[in-house]
């Protein structure tokens, strides 16, 4: 694990929901739209992605929140998120708010609620706790669209502590500006945007 920065190094660095993300899936990704922050290669799959995200929202606003186990609630999408003491800020696809709870859903053009995802939606949980008073956030849903399945994440102690970690992890890389090791999964590196900067990954 790398070393941590003094909080009075970290203040002033201000990541995106997508980078902490990024760093779990891939440290070079952050680190590469860290320090290179005019170059964002636009793939295929990112396009595609992008098309299926607006059609799924617009799907959502007209369906009920069964897929969500709920009977009512309230809808708002794209949400923007935003905390200087966690120096972090993004936008939440969709968030429902109950009479008891509010809970952030996040759109995946995936088949599977990977570990960098459950991180992500962890930390829309704690900005939105961070944002103010309302309603507890106990958990979140990663909405799987080829699937139309809702998957629950419970924002447990264990979560909490990952999700603490990676930020500890990704303000060190931040201040440092040290390019870190790839992922060890190199399947990972074939769709990836930056793969032609990375000369060590075959």
């Amino acid at each position: 694990m790398m070393e941590t920065p003094t909080r009075e190094e970290a203040e002033p660095l201000v990541f995106r929901v997508i980078d902490l993300k990024q760093y779990v899936y891939c440290p070079r990704v952050a680190y590469y739209h860290l320090v290179l922050p005019d170059v964002r290669p636009i793939t295929y799959k990112m396009e595609s992605g992008q098309e299926r995200h607006a059609a799924e929202e617009d799907r959502e606003r007209r369906r009920s929140l069964r897929a969500y186990r709920l009977g009512a609630g309230e809808r708002a999408f794209n949400v923007p998120l935003w905390s200087a003491e966690l120096g972090l800020s993004g936008e939440l696809d969709m968030l429902i708010t109950t009479a008891g709870e509010r809970i952030p859903v996040d759109y995946k053009d995936s088949d599977k609620a990977g570990a960098h995802f459950r991180l992500q939606l962890m930390a829309y949980g704690r900005l939105l706790e961070m944002a103010g008073e309302g309603p507890p956030v106990k958990r979140g849903f990663l909405y799987l669209m080829p699937q139309r399945k809702a998957v629950e994440v419970g924002f447990t102690p264990r979560l909490r502590g990952e999700l603490a970690a990676a930020l500890d992890d990704l303000r060190a890389m931040g201040v440092r500006q040290r390019m870190p090791e790839p992922t060890t999964k190199q399947a990972r590196c074939v769709d990836c945007e930056f793969r032609r900067f990375c000369n060590d990954v075959a």
